[in-house]
């Protein structure tokens, strides 16, 4: 995929671009969007090899299709898709390239998104964002079971390098059939202490030799906060639970208070936990002796996410 976007600066000229069911995403690569459907007309893209050669010749993923100047291409499914390139006879040299890519829409234009796959905690969330305190710095997630090793990933800010937002290159890390990728982000002029006026937005673009779709989410810092759990200590013999805010956590800590969950589980008790709130940073259980405990936490004066729920208490 990489030799195809750092190709020769494209000399085609695109003379149906102007209609809405194609557009350009960046240089020398361009969207057709389709139905995908046998009753649906193909997209007529003429391609034209601006070169003062008169003899060329055009191929597609490196099948011969013509000779000429120009290239009417119908794009409606994905064979049609790819790259194109004009060639000379003479030296078959490439003079230019370009990149076709398929955006698969329904009957009302919505996209169809068939690489990203959404959690399952939401059929409708396909990208994810969180922050584990109120530095600006935030680590945005997606998933995809698309194995192929053409596929890229770009996430930047909705706005541009003029929103002061920039995000790290995706990482993935891949169980099975399925990949997550991971990008840290970072709102540069982000003030935990002032109110936020406007929402980050951000998009994720993913695209691979003939499909592309994006994904867009916007959000503010505070409601995507989720704290790392507190790190905690059980006293079984007097049953004392005392813990420590997350190193991750803001500072100070009385301006940025926590609360936290307690869970209580008893040996004897195999199936029944029980739960204590508290904004202290110890408990004393009603009993003492031998229990599981774990913590979690939130944000005491912002409603944001509890944070995963802590290892067993020592």
């Amino acid at each position: 995929m990489s030799h195809l976007l750092c190709a020769l600066l494209s000399l085609f000229s695109f003379a149906a671009l102007l209609e809405s069911a194609q557009w350009k995403l960046q240089d020398n690569v361009f969207v057709i969007e389709s139905q995908w459907d046998t009753e649906a007309p193909a997209t007529s893209v003429e391609l034209t090899c601006d070169t003062p050669e008169e003899k060329v010749y055009w191929e597609k993923d490196s099948e011969w299709k013509q000779e000429g100047k120009t290239l009417t291409a119908a794009v409606k499914e994905f064979p049609d898709a790819g790259n194109y390139t004009c060639l000379s006879q003479q030296s078959h040299q490439v003079l230019s390239s370009h990149l076709l890519l398929i955006a698969k829409i329904n009957a009302q234009g919505h996209m169809v998104r068939w690489i990203l796959k959404s959690f399952e905690e939401s059929g409708k969330t396909f990208l994810k964002c969180e922050a584990k305190n109120y530095s600006g710095i935030f680590t945005c997630s997606w998933m995809t079971e698309n194995t192929s090793p053409d596929v890229k990933f770009t996430i930047r800010s909705l706005k541009g390098p003029q929103a002061g937002v920039s995000c790290s290159s995706p990482v993935a890390v891949t169980e099975g059939a399925l990949s997550t990728y991971t990008a840290q982000c970072h709102h540069e002029s982000f003030c935990a202490f002032a109110e936020e006026q406007q929402p980050v937005e951000i998009l994720l673009e993913a695209i691979d030799l003939v499909e592309y779709e994006n994904y867009t989410t916007s959000f503010f810092i505070r409601d995507i906060i989720k704290p790392d759990p507190p790190q905690c200590h059980y006293v079984a013999t007097n049953g004392t639970v005392t813990w420590t805010y997350p190193r991750t956590w803001s500072t100070p800590n009385s301006y940025f208070p926590l609360t936290f969950k307690v869970k209580v589980k008893r040996q004897a008790k195999k199936h029944k936990y029980q739960v204590y709130q508290s904004e202290e940073q110890s408990l004393q259980l009603p009993s003492p002796g031998p229990a599981e405990v774990w913590l979690q936490a939130r944000d005491c004066c912002y409603l944001s996410s509890w944070s995963e729920w802590s290892p067993l208490c020592r």
